[in-house]
């Protein structure tokens, strides 16, 4: 089975389950308010490594799959230069979460969407920091496009990370913020570009869960959320 038939097998499952995608406490240092959150989408693009022939099948995870990701600009308001899947506020005009997550992340990337497939959504995310109700958009890149910074005051770097890089237990941590009195512990990876944490590293290990792609790690390995 490839990579991209697990994916869209995975997904499927989720249509018929009301099980949260991440635990909803025990992270987060607020509470959402679902009368003033605004909805948001992500988009979470698997691809093969390099940029294989028109027509080449897709190849089995993890080893030749790879996940597009942005860091956010250090100056902004909310989360800045923490790692992130592109994406952004669903806008009015967009006809659906999956329409948002491929038009923000043309904007932040200038990657083609036509070149993307989408497999369907995850279950909602609530992240009360930015009071956002987040819906992932699995996707899968059938014709690879450059990729960049298109507005550095966004997106300080977009970078591909290999899948094999984020399983890889060696560079699996446990990252830790303590604030006020609450201690704050999420799943964290060590790439070459970037610490991954939080909210990201949360949705990561629940699709690697998922997938039944994760290997075993030792969460008690802790360090500092790099803030």
């Amino acid at each position: 089975m490839t990579a991209r038939d697990e994916l869209v097998r995975w997904v499927e499952s989720l249509q018929v389950t009301t099980t949260s995608l991440v635990r909803a406490d025990g992270w987060q240092f607020a509470t959402l308010d679902p009368a003033k959150s605004r909805r948001a989408a992500v988009l979470i693009l698997f691809g093969t490594r390099g940029d294989p022939p028109p027509g080449t099948p897709s190849r089995p995870a993890p080893d030749d799959v790879d996940l597009l990701f942005v860091m956010r600009a250090s100056s902004l308001a909310h989360h800045p230069g923490q790692v992130a899947f592109p994406g952004g506020t669903i806008d009015a005009e967009d006809t659906d979460e999956g329409a948002a997550a491929l038009r923000e992340a043309r904007e932040e990337t200038g990657v083609d969407s036509d070149g993307i497939e989408i497999l369907g959504t995850l279950p909602e995310v609530g992240l009360p920091v930015s009071n956002f109700l987040v819906t992932p958009v699995l996707a899968w890149w059938t014709e690879q496009s450059p990729v960049h910074a298109v507005d550095t005051a966004e997106s300080e770097l977009v970078f591909r990370c290999p899948v094999s890089t984020l399983l890889d237990p060696s560079r699996r941590r446990t990252a830790v913020v303590r604030r006020n009195g609450f201690v704050s512990r999420t799943p964290a990876f060590l790439t070459p570009d970037a610490v991954i944490w939080g909210f990201t590293a949360m949705l990561l290990d629940a699709i690697f869960d998922g997938l039944g792609w994760t290997r075993p790690w030792d969460r008690s390995q802790e360090i500092p959320a790099p803030l």
